[in-house]
């Protein structure tokens, strides 16, 4: 895998709410952020991507009659929300953070520009990425994805409820094997549904590859990064 100078954590808007049904779970929002904090301290420059389906999903909205650009609206508005929750807990850990929204509100953050997250970066701050893309109809995976290319970073540390991808879903499947590696071409064509067929179709045009590991786990970032643990390499 080689070594990482600089990584996009892709984090799911429901990782941080730990066993709860909705919102922020406190003890797992310090967790993270403290294990995002010692990677940092380690010298990794960090962005980090977050979702919104902690509060709202975009996709569930439009099932409920809200059509989907503007659903899609209200899941950018979540994930606000979850970075600058996340930002507070970064610094609380002892590192500095600055969160940055696709979405321009500068009273509450400031607005992503390409400059500014790579200007943080530099300064060694964990730049936590809002508003997905900025855009309707395209999930916070390809904006992790579209971030990563933006920002030069040599991966994308896709966080999940799972230690990696497997054949099938492992917990509807006890068949299901876990892949050690396997090319973003095979993911695309055996419909391997841990990330958006854009994401990995943007991954492997910009030869970016994608790290698939549980963040259950304590340090499982810190892991991951040293190439430790269980997870899934995802390459071009």
């Amino acid at each position: 895998m080689g070594s990482l100078k600089r990584v996009v954590v892709k984090l799911s808007g429901e990782a941080l709410m730990g066993s709860s049904s909705h919102g922020l779970d406190q003890l797992t929002l310090e967790r993270i952020a403290s294990d995002l904090a010692k990677s940092a301290d380690a010298g990794i420059e960090i962005a980090v991507v977050v979702g919104g389906g902690n509060f709202f999903r975009g996709i569930q909205g439009a099932d409920k009659g809200i059509d989907r650009a503007r659903a899609d609206s209200i899941g950018m508005l979540a994930t606000v929300m979850n970075a600058l929750a996340l930002e507070h807990a970064i610094e609380k850990a002892g590192h500095a953070a600055r969160a940055l929204s696709a979405v321009p509100m500068p009273y509450v953050c400031q607005p992503y520009s390409r400059q500014a997250a790579l200007n943080h970066l530099g300064k060694g701050r964990v730049t936590v990425l809002a508003g997905g893309t900025g855009n309707p109809f395209f999930t916070t995976d390809t904006g992790a994805v579209l971030r990563a290319a933006e920002l030069s970073a040599d991966a994308v540390m896709k966080a999940t409820q799972v230690d990696g991808v497997y054949s099938a879903d492992p917990k509807k499947d006890k068949t299901a094997t876990r892949y050690e590696k396997l090319s973003q071409d095979e993911a695309i064509s055996k419909n391997l549904a841990i990330m958006d067929t854009a994401a990995f179709a943007l991954a492997r045009e910009n030869l970016i590859p994608i790290i698939v590991f549980s963040i259950a786990e304590p340090e499982a970032i810190s892991k991951a990064l040293r190439g430790e643990g269980k997870f899934t390499l995802v390459a071009p």
